[in-house]
């Protein structure tokens, strides 16, 4: 088995996470915004405890707050995993190193992401992630988070952020980031937040950043989808621009009618050198242990040809990164 360079390496949730995120789409029924979110991962997140979303949100209704917290710590423990047992599995897969970002949304991020960094600087690198609506104060805080802190990248969230990739708000942001010398990672597909525009974040916002900053290096994450056909037209036109396919099961991506017949036959040919792996894991509510395996086994049953497999995998990463 070949080196694997992983872009978007979610870190296992504590129990304490588990439990949270379950409360959120349990109680979060009939809500607007990210609560819709419980339509889409709410029934694989109770899954991975062994319970339906009916049954959880019965828990709910019968128990007393504490005691529905009890329950749900109780199944959460029986599975989430330490940090040291993880950065085992990935030695196992042969994962090389992978991008992360721990605790996504909380004021302490950064710290939270660093600590960790440090803690593996072997097998982990950091991405930054700050408020594009702060203005300057954002722009210092990025800086900071690279120079004091050692991140590595700069996640710019549509998602949570409610404005478009080509926002003039995100532009201080790029222009720090070239300054940097670092990537920007754009979430890049459609939300289900019912409180923003399905198509906040469609790749064709990209065009407009890719035009003004050419010197900015851009991954483009979870595909573009469904506007697959956009994205691949986006990254054609820009070579600064790379994508990745996180938060999509990989064994999907060659299902006749998935929509990712495109970025298949492009990536195997000419933008095979702008793909890159970033698995993504937690949005497939697989047991945590040995799912880098299994992900990176299905990149490898792709039907690409075996010297583009391990760009997509390895090369493609190492280059941009220039870490081996």
């Amino acid at each position: 088995m070949s080196k694997v360079i992983d872009l978007c390496l979610d870190l296992p949730p504590s129990a304490e996470e588990i439990v949270e995120s379950l409360k959120f789409q349990t109680l979060g029924k009939g809500q607007k915004g990210p609560a819709n979110y419980r339509h889409i991962f709410g029934v694989g997140k109770a899954r991975a405890l062994g319970l339906s979303l009916a049954e959880l949100e019965q828990m709910a209704e019968e128990l007393s707050p504490l005691e529905f917290e009890a329950k749900l710590r109780e199944r959460a423990n029986a599975v989430a995993i330490s940090l040291e047992q993880f950065v085992q599995q990935l030695d196992d897969a042969e994962v090389s190193w992978g991008v992360i970002s721990a605790g996504a949304g909380r004021p302490d991020h950064n710290e939270r992401t660093a600590a960790i960094v440090a803690r593996f600087p072997h097998k982990f690198v950091g991405v930054a992630m700050v408020d594009p609506h702060q203005g300057m104060k954002a722009v210092r805080e990025l800086e900071r988070a690279v120079k004091e802190l050692g991140l590595g990248g700069l996640y710019a969230s549509p998602y949570r952020d409610g404005i478009s990739p080509n926002d003039k708000k995100y532009y201080p942001l790029y222009a720090k980031a070239v300054e940097l010398n670092i990537p920007v990672f754009v979430y890049t597909t459609m939300n289900y937040r019912t409180d923003f525009p399905m198509d906040l974040s469609r790749p064709l916002h990209l065009d407009e950043v890719a035009r003004d900053f050419p010197e900015l290096t851009i991954i483009a994450g979870c595909g573009g989808w469904p506007w697959v056909f956009e994205m691949v037209g986006v990254a054609r036109r820009h070579q600064n621009i790379y994508v990745d396919t996180e938060a999509h099961r990989p064994k999907h991506l060659a299902t006749p009618g998935s929509g990712w017949e495109m970025l298949l036959q492009f990536g195997n040919t000419l933008l095979q050198d702008r793909v890159v792996f970033a698995s993504g894991w937690g949005n497939y509510f697989l047991p945590s242990e040995g799912v880098i395996k299994q992900v990176i086994a299905e990149v490898r049953s792709l039907p690409l040809k075996p010297e583009v497999v391990e760009k997509w995998l390895y090369h493609n990463a190492a280059r941009l990164f220039k870490r081996a």
